[in-house]
């Protein structure tokens, strides 16, 4: 019997999905996108956010094996760069400097967006059966009780793609409550917590004997009543240091060259500035805006029609600055795929609602990380801390205390943060006792930089701080 998926959105959630629904033995997999899609590791008009830095952590990376095997050595041979987080970043967390340790952690990938996007693209679309179509989808067709297909606008009017199974990943922009209104199924909650954040980015050559530096970024403090302001430098692919600012509202970093500079040395450490006042710059600055947490609540919908799958952002997103969002959508569609083999098809019944439920999961685990620490701001619109808000706060900041010298508390932020384990871990027996102990080393004074390292930033610094 033939069978047609139609997934709205091409972006990292949609391919992932169109990815797992040609694997199910879905006969056509129509991939709806209303950008031109570049044909190379490019920026495109439909990512507000792909300039900036982002973060393949373990875990999603493992989900998006499972999906599209091999894709980590693809993104290793375009040019992105595995990062231990135990030993490969200099982290200036809220509570101090951060150690290294020559013991094993947690890898992630980094690399720009737009070359992930790309790279897992090229990869799906190696599938006779996925097919990427320009086109936006305006509506759904069916009823209240089963989606039957997508309503399509081009160039000689609408017209309706019937599926038998329709995904929206179309991301943050996301239209699917007015969508499910136009079924006659309305109701569906949704919260916004906006902590006001602008992201700042700009592209700068790495210059010669700099090409191991680590990682470096200075987090920002949510517990000190004003606006947050951070840093990152990341290398990526091309020989490029990828410089991303963030801050939330009333510390807002500029767009000019200079301003954004005086920026990152007016952090709690100037490091970034330092290292980047002796680089070549490649761009100008690029700022964005579209940054709050929304969660669209479909999986507790009274009601929800056969034929409908909703996953990544179009589901739930989150505050960029904490990494999370490539990883949410890879398990989402890792979800999809266990469901699908398990029902035998798309049109099995409660197929949507399980997969809805199981991607709402890591929503939720992502959710409540991004939106504690931003509430904690106070120009954050949408919502304050509460009694197990500052419980959980002042936990975690003990913890982070004692990672600064303790392996066994690291490592357990290192899991949840590397989402390799769910935030559960942060409460295991030795991680509570780690935190209880506390540090057994004293506090670093500054960077935890080799003799080499020193020598780059020395090398580098034209700011005289």
């Amino acid at each position: 019997m033939s069978r047609r998926a139609v997934v709205v959105g091409a972006g990292l959630a949609g391919m992932l999905a169109a990815a797992v629904l040609a694997d199910a033995g879905v006969t056509e997999v129509v991939v709806l996108d209303r950008d031109e899609l570049p044909d190379g590791p490019r920026q495109r008009r439909g990512l507000p956010q792909g300039r900036h830095a982002h973060l393949l952590m373990t875990g999603g990376l493992r989900a998006m094996e499972e999906i599209v095997p091999g894709v980590g050595k693809r993104l290793l041979a375009a040019g992105a760069h595995e990062i231990s987080l135990s030993s490969g970043v200099l982290a200036r967390s809220p509570e101090g400097w951060l150690r290294r340790w020559r013991r094993e952690g947690p890898v992630m990938l980094t690399c720009t967006r737009a070359l992930v996007d790309w790279t897992v693209r090229a990869a799906v679309l190696e599938h006779p059966r996925v097919e990427v179509r320009r086109a936006a989808a305006v509506g759904l067709t069916g009823s209240a009780g089963r989606v039957r297909g997508v309503r399509v606008s081009g160039p000689d009017g609408e017209a309706d793609l019937e599926a038998d199974l329709v995904v929206d990943a179309s991301g943050r922009g996301t239209r699917i409550v007015t969508w499910l209104e136009g079924l006659g199924l309305s109701g569906v909650r949704t919260r916004t917590v906006d902590s006001g954040l602008v992201n700042a980015s700009r592209v700068y050559r790495v210059p010669d004997g700099a090409e191991r530096f680590p990682l470096t970024i200075v987090q920002a403090d949510p517990y000190v009543a004003r606006a947050g302001r951070s840093a990152m430098v990341m290398p990526v692919e091309g020989d490029r240091w990828l410089v991303s600012c963030g801050g939330t509202r009333g510390g807002e970093p500029p767009a000019d060259a200079e301003g954004f500079l005086r920026y990152t040395l007016d952090l709690p450490d100037p490091i970034v500035g330092r290292l980047i006042s002796g680089a070549e710059p490649l761009t100008d600055v690029h700022l964005s805006r579209s940054t709050s947490n929304v969660r669209h609540y479909l999986d507790k919908a009274p009601h929800w029609p056969e034929g409908l799958v909703v996953l990544g952002d179009a589901l739930g997103t989150f505050n960029p600055a904490y990494g999370q969002g490539m990883s949410v959508a890879a398990f989402g569609a890792r979800v999809l795929g266990r469901e699908l083999e398990r029902a035998g098809g798309p049109d099995a019944p409660g197929l949507a609602r399980r997969v809805l439920r199981g991607a709402a999961r890591p929503v939720d685990a992502a959710w409540a990380m991004a939106v504690g620490q931003d509430v904690l701001y106070p120009a954050t619109r949408g919502g304050r801390p509460g009694i197990a808000d500052r419980a959980v706060t002042a936990y975690t900041r003990r913890m982070t205390r004692a990672a600064a010298g303790s392996f066994a508390a690291a490592s357990a932020i290192w899991d949840v943060t590397s989402m390799r384990t769910p935030p559960t871990r942060m409460f295991h027996p030795s991680a509570v006792l780690a935190a209880l102990t506390g540090s057994p080393l004293p506090a670093l004074s500054g960077p935890p930089l080799t003799p080499a390292e020193r020598e780059v930033l020395d090398g580098l610094d034209r700011t005289g701080v």
